[in-house]
């Protein structure tokens, strides 16, 4: 694969057999950050569970104490008070049967979290194969099945991110913006680390965290140690 000049920069600050202490790590990754725009952080965390077996499933939520630098645009399911509670509430798009239409009829996707009051699921079970694959279906689990339609919003308004393991058994999220520096990152990514070691399922055996990963947007990935986070 073709690499450009910066990211050649980049790689040659890593060594690739080491694996680097939190601030370590994240000090290279600001470094190797060179795009013009400011670079999201990353972390892809594989984990020692088979993602086939419904007993061995990661799944949670958290608010980054410093959010992500992304404001997330929300839509609501709901009627009645809930939709207006909703859209006192910051929603950015609230609605029912008429946004299901328009989902289905337009293409509309300019959001990027989903809240629904759990009378509306028969509703948006509709959707299912068009929200699914694009991972906006709204999950109990998640927090975006739920009457209290303020607090996700708020939630996911102040920086709330889903970790989930995907088919291969890593777990991907952002971590938030080159801008942010070093100290907030650490900070978010411990958070983040420590709310995936605590689900760690009672089925998985053997070591949990099989390696981590941190990368800017365009750069490099850089192996971080999680040791100390796992006493």
């Amino acid at each position: 694969m073709f690499r450009g000049k910066k990211y050649q920069d980049s790689i040659k600050l890593i060594d690739r057999t080491v694996q680097y202490d939190m601030e370590d790590a994240f000090g290279l990754a600001l470094k190797s950050a060179k795009a013009k725009f400011d670079e999201t952080i990353e972390v892809h965390v594989r984990l020692g569970v088979d993602s086939r077996h419904a007993d061995q499933q990661v799944r949670g939520n958290i608010v980054l104490p410093h959010g992500t630098g992304k404001v997330n645009r929300v839509l609501v399911f709901a009627k009645g008070d809930n939709a207006k509670t909703a859209e006192d509430a910051g929603a950015d798009f609230v609605g029912a049967e008429d946004m299901v239409a328009r989902i289905q009829n337009e293409n509309f996707f300019d959001y990027d979290v989903i809240v629904a009051t759990p009378d509306m699921m028969g509703l948006v079970g509709r959707l299912g194969k068009v929200l699914g694959p694009k991972g906006l279906m709204p999950n109990p689990k998640a927090g975006t099945v739920t009457n209290d339609v303020t607090r996700a919003i708020s939630e996911i308004k102040a920086g709330k991110v889903e970790y989930r393991l995907d088919k291969t058994n890593i777990v991907h999220c952002p971590l938030g913006k080159v801008s942010f520096g070093e100290q907030k990152l650490l900070e978010n990514f411990e958070a983040l680390l420590r709310a995936i070691i605590k689900s760690k399922p009672a089925a998985a055996k053997g070591q949990y965290i099989r390696s981590c990963v941190i990368s800017p947007t365009m750069g490099p990935g850089i192996k971080v140690s999680t040791a100390r986070l796992m006493t």
